[in-house]
C-alpha cells in the first residue's frame, strides 16, 4: 500500500472537499502529487503496474455525488504516469452501508459479496494497482485484491492519497 500522506489535518479536509463537495481542482492537485510520489518509487525500482483499477463506487453514492472520486484519481494518475486505467471489469454488485465509523470486523462483514469481476481473461498474469482516496482498515482493498488474485492477477498494489494513522504514527 502506497500513500504519501496520513489521513489527518489538513489532508483529511482536502480529501473531504474533493470527495463530498466536488472540489475537483483539489483532487487533481493531490493526484498530481501522488503521481510524483509514485514516479519516485518507480525510479527506485518499484514495479510499474500494467493497469490502474479504481475502486468502484456504489451506484447510490454515484447518483448522489455524480462522480466516483477513485475513478477520477485513477484517470488523472493514468495520464500523469502513462498507465492504462480499467474501470469496466471490477463491479460493485450491491449497495453497502457507509464504511465510516465501522471497525475492521464490521467493515469486512459489510463488504461480503459487494464486488464482482466481469471477463477475467484480461487480468491473468497482470500486475494491477487499485486506486482509492483513503485507506482506513484496508478492508475494501483487501476484498478486491483477493478477488483479482483469485482470478489470476499476478500482483495487486494499492495506491491511495492517504491512510489513517496507526498507533505510533
Amino acid at each position: 500500500m502506497l500513500a504519501p500522506w496520513l489521513y489527518d489535518f489538513p489532508v483529511d479536509s482536502l480529501i473531504a472537499r474533493f470527495k463530498h463537495n466536488g472540489k475537483w481542482p483539489l483532487g487533481r492537485l493531490m493526484a498530481e502529487l501522488l503521481a510524483q510520489f509514485l514516479q519516485h518509487r518507480f525510479d527506485e525500482g518499484l514495479s510499474r503496474p500494467d493497469y490502474l483499477v479504481p475502486v468502484p463506487l456504489a451506484s447510490r453514492r454515484f447518483r448522489q455525488r455524480g462522480y466516483n472520486q477513485a475513478a477520477m484519481l485513477a484517470d488523472w494518475l493514468g495520464k500523469e504516469l502513462h498507465l492504462p486505467v480499467d474501470e469496466r471489469h471490477v463491479l460493485r454488485t450491491r449497495e453497502t452501508p457507509n464504511q465510516q465509523g465501522l471497525d475492521a470486523k464490521a467493515r469486512k462483514r459489510n463488504l461480503r459479496g459487494a464486488f464482482a469481476l466481469v471477463d477475467t481473461d484480461w487480468l491473468r498474469g497482470k500486475h494491477l494497482a487499485l486506486v482509492d482516496d483513503v485507506l482506513t482498515t484496508g478492508s475494501t482493498a483487501d476484498v478486491i485484491a483477493r478477488l483479482l488474485t483469485s482470478a489470476g492477477a499476478s500482483r495487486v498494489d494499492v495506491y491511495c492519497l492517504a491512510r489513517t494513522p496507526k498507533p505510533g504514527d
